[in-house]
């Protein structure tokens, strides 16, 4: 199936991914959140080098000999392939349009990122305080993208040496360069005064949510968006790495020959 014959994700579609990353969490407690994996595919998908599902999704989810992270059963696991598959052709479809001058055109990468604080802050004290049990000691709040942006690091780091830039390209270094900062960025905190929302109210006519993050964020994000498309059009431009081919010595015709027969090699194997 080509990429634009996959229908894209509905909110009913990530529901059941988060339901499956909810139950590999249950044998396994490093299992990331959908978020995280968001920024990871997006990574995998504007990164340099090709890489295979069986592949990355072992470093995602950790899935390894022992069955740590692994499925419950084939069918859980062709249902999330399934899943991650649309998901993953929708984005690249996103980011190989070149038509896109506005992150607010309905045919731009729009990564599925939470606004947790502002989900914490329109509940009541009460479904807070509940909420915030056992949180304690995990630390504030992630930021609007924070987790995104995790989980594309994460990838990057998995794979440093499919991140380097060639060193004779000033041009391409600057480049890639000024994106990872950009997503770098976005892995920090959001100390800034709450000046604003991610996302507008529920339904038209609904109330406003509540400012969570500041304008600084708001803007890194959209920065943060932007350097993945610069990524995706600098390895594609760059293309693959080359892989350094190394060719043993061959003998003179006159050296003895390696085998150890005491022969000329031109007498030996030099006649092969």
């Amino acid at each position: 199936m080509t990429s634009t014959s996959l229908p894209p994700l509905q909110p009913d579609d990530f529901d059941a991914l988060d339901l499956i990353l909810e139950d590999l969490r249950e044998r396994y407690d490093e299992t990331p959140q959908w978020e995280f994996c968001e920024g990871f595919m997006a990574a995998v998908i504007c990164g340099r080098k090709p890489i295979a599902p069986s592949e990355y999704l072992s470093v995602l989810l950790d899935i390894g000999e022992d069955g740590e992270g692994s499925f419950a059963d084939e069918a859980q696991k062709e249902a999330f392939m399934s899943l991650w598959m649309r998901r993953f052709a929708e984005v690249t479809t996103a980011l190989d349009e070149e038509d896109v001058r506005n992150l607010s055109d309905e045919k731009a990468y729009t990564p599925e990122v939470l606004d947790v604080r502002a989900m914490m802050l329109s509940l009541s004290p009460e479904e807070r305080a509940e909420a915030m049990l056992g949180e304690e000691d995990e630390g504030p709040l992630p930021a609007f993208g924070q987790v995104w942006a995790l989980g594309f690091m994460f990838a990057v780091e998995s794979w440093p040496e499919e991140w380097v830039a060639p060193a004779k390209d000033k041009e391409a270094v600057k480049a890639l360069d000024a994106a990872l900062d950009a997503i770098v960025a976005l892995t920090e905190d959001d100390t800034g005064p709450a000046e604003v929302s991610a996302f507008g109210p529920d339904e038209e006519g609904g109330e406003e949510p509540p400012p969570s993050m500041s304008m600084a964020r708001m803007e890194a994000f959209g920065e943060a968006m932007w350097a993945v498309y610069d990524l995706r059009g600098l390895w594609r431009s760059i293309g693959p790495r080359v892989e350094t081919v190394r060719v043993e010595a061959t003998p003179g015709r006159n050296d003895a020959c390696p085998c150890g027969s005491g022969k000329k090699y031109k007498k030996c194997h030099g006649m092969t």
